[in-house]
């Protein structure tokens, strides 16, 4: 085959591209990721064109001198493909050195690199969104000066399982954890440490009181024998409807599925002293039925309650609540709420919101601030707090602190 034929100055060409596009491609690269990684700026395109034939000019002049083949005027078809190849491999190269200087975590830190991560393993992708399956292993360990938590308790904490959003750092997955046990069991203190399939191991301690702490200030505990919903709870807000007089409104203190039979007398205590109304971990069984529930209500309809049984006890819709729903994808996006005040003298003391640029400068957003007794809540730029004033603000962790270093009192 003739050396001037089509298929052997393609070969040679895309010989010589590969050859004298290395050093191009590797400059373009270097390039790409030190403007991006130092700067955030990317090389134009056009200067990357520009860079790579200069560079590869030297290197195919140097090889041109070595090779008469090459200088042969016969091989411009060759040349031509090899001056392509050289320019896609620098553009592709300065691409990835741009992406991976974008990519590349402005500040490594010993901490973020020992950090510990969620095996992928145990992540589900269901429904879009990635979610970890959390379950308590090994026994549940007590915490140093409390008492010993009950043997019920304990094994209640232990079957512990719960899915919880698997994008979370696993520090704060931690927090989330022993957040619903602290809620959930009514715990005095708890620690969750979790490793990298998601298995948790706890230490917490006791309820530090039982149904007392729970009744409002003015209102009264009456237990009775009732059938229960499945999944009452204590917070709920039920109606008691007995069987002589009118219903009775209150909030559920305590529930429990035990069997209890309804020809039980019923009991009362005063909100602030000790009940002895039984102590429940404040969830009726799974399966409902009949039970024993202690609900809190004002004195004149807990003497009524005393002297009349139960025919059914109505459980109150409270809505959706939207809010908690807000918290819950703040908290997953990094941000945290936080209430300060206003520092004397300071750069917010007698200035408004708009001139001192609190979300552009510091990276927080107000979301309400208390002026002459009262909250404002989403106060415009005009809003001007002066000393003392407190004030509701969201952010990142770093950005709320260096707020309150610099602004808040």
């Amino acid at each position: 085959m003739p050396a001037s034929s089509l298929p052997v100055q393609v070969m040679l060409g895309l010989y010589l591209g590969l050859l004298t596009g290395i050093v191009p491609a590797l400059v373009a690269w270097t390039l790409g990721f030190a403007f991006k990684y130092f700067t955030g700026v990317s090389i134009p395109g056009f200067g990357v064109v520009v860079l790579s034939l200069a560079i590869a000019g030297v290197n195919g002049g140097l090889l041109a001198l070595n090779d008469q083949s090459i200088r042969d005027a016969a091989n411009g078809t060759a040349l031509l493909i090899a001056i392509i190849v050289v320019l896609m491999i620098s553009l592709y190269a300065h691409a990835k050195g741009d992406a991976m200087g974008a990519a590349l975590p402005k500040r490594i830190t010993l901490k973020s690199l020992t950090e510990r991560t969620l095996s992928t393993d145990v992540v589900d992708l269901a429904n879009g969104r990635g979610q970890v399956h959390v379950t308590v292993v090994g026994g549940v360990a007590g915490v140093e000066g409390y008492p010993a938590l009950p043997a019920e308790l304990r094994e209640s904490v232990r079957t512990f399982a719960e899915d919880f959003p698997a994008d979370l750092p696993l520090r704060e997955l931690e927090g989330a954890v022993a957040e619903r046990l602290r809620s959930e069991f009514d715990l005095a203190d708890v620690t969750v440490r979790l490793d990298e399939r998601g298995r948790a191991t706890v230490s917490a301690a006791p309820p530090l009181a039982g149904v007392s702490k729970r009744v409002p200030e003015g209102k009264r505990a009456v237990s009775v024998s009732a059938l229960l919903p499945t999944g009452l709870a204590h917070g709920d807000e039920v109606t008691v409807v007995p069987t002589a007089g009118d219903p009775v409104t209150g909030t559920v203190v305590a529930a429990t599925t035990d069997g209890s039979k309804p020809d039980k007398k019923p009991a009362a205590t005063d909100g602030g002293t000790d009940a002895a109304a039984p102590a429940a971990p404040g969830v009726a069984d799974d399966r409902g039925g009949d039970g024993r529930l202690t609900v809190a209500v004002d004195r004149a309809a807990a003497t009524a309650l005393l002297g009349a049984g139960v025919r059914r006890v109505v459980v109150r819709s409270r809505g959706t609540r939207r809010e908690f729903e807000l918290l819950s994808l703040l908290r997953r996006a990094g941000k945290r709420f936080r209430r300060l005040s206003v520092a004397p003298g300071g750069p917010l003391d007698g200035h408004s919101l708009r001139s001192v640029a609190v979300r552009d400068e510091y990276g927080v957003a107000v979301l309400a601030v208390r002026d002459d007794g009262r909250w404002r809540l989403a106060p415009d730029g005009d809003v001007t707090p002066e000393a003392g004033a407190d004030m509701i603000l969201v952010g990142t962790r770093d950005a709320l602190d260096r707020f309150a270093r610099e602004v808040a009192a």
